[in-house]
């Protein structure tokens, strides 16, 4: 069964919507045993694609970033990578949260700005530790896919945010080049698994990376869970043909 004719699911496919902390249990397990290949294999994989999309996410907010004062949030930030782009055009401050240890270790581990360091703090993002209304930005590359219920993950952002804050999300999405979409598709659905595999050592975790992108809503369905949670304002672009898809929007001010 392709992709077009799917039905995407409420939150990652290792659990269920309503059933919050066995889903979170089993995306912080299947994490915490990629953790040591999980930045090789991110480059590798997408033949380093995934650091441009990064540093295409930080540019997008660069003029919420740049004002003296901003606070910045990375949630489901995973190894930092995010953040540390995030990082090199801001003027704030910068929060990066992981409910997965061993990610925040092996992020912390990473050499950002010394002067302003990134802070790394381990929290689910469905109950972020922040105050209503106080942060600026906050943004997502790769990790909002694995909530346990998107729509709670979207509420939170919203409920951390100041009016008129900034949302960006990074995520897979759906091809739309006719011709390259095909390929993407054999390619993420046969080859990427095994590789990921037998690179990384833990068997499933890359066939999870597929069927999560696979029900994953497409660009107009989370666009428009956006909008239903609350964001005005709600855009986004497509990178590498679809491939990725940067979504953006705004808290009502």
């Amino acid at each position: 069964m392709d992709r077009e004719s799917q039905t995407p699911v409420e939150g990652s496919p290792l659990g269920s919507p309503a059933e919050l902390a066995s889903t979170a249990r089993a995306v912080r397990s299947m994490f915490e045993a990629v953790t040591p290949r999980y930045d090789f294999l991110n480059h590798f994989l997408s033949a380093g694609c995934d650091i441009y999309w990064r540093r295409v996410t930080a540019r997008a907010m660069q003029g919420a970033l740049s004002q003296p004062g901003c606070l910045a949030l990375d949630v489901c930030c995973g190894t930092g990578d995010l953040a540390f782009a995030m990082e090199r055009v801001s003027a704030g401050k910068i929060v990066a949260t992981d409910f997965c240890q061993p990610m925040l270790q092996r992020a912390r581990q990473k050499k950002g700005n010394a002067s302003r360091p990134v802070i790394f703090l381990g929290a689910d993002t469905l109950e972020l530790p922040f105050c209503d209304h106080s942060a600026d930005v906050i943004a997502s590359a790769f990790g909002f896919r694995n909530l346990a219920n998107y729509a709670l993950g979207l509420r939170e952002m919203l409920r951390v945010l100041k009016p008129g804050g900034t949302v960006a999300i990074l995520e897979f999405s759906r091809v739309r080049w006719p011709v390259f979409a095909p390929a993407f598709r054999f390619y993420f659905a046969h080859i990427l698994p095994r590789l990921g595999a037998w690179i990384s050592g833990v068997s499933g975790a890359y066939q999870y990376l597929h069927e999560s992108v696979s029900r994953f809503p497409d660009q107009e369905m989370l666009a428009k869970a956006m909008r239903r949670a609350g964001f005005a304002d709600v855009r986004y672009r497509n990178l590498m043909g679809g491939v990725a898809a940067l979504h953006e929007g705004t808290k009502p001010g």
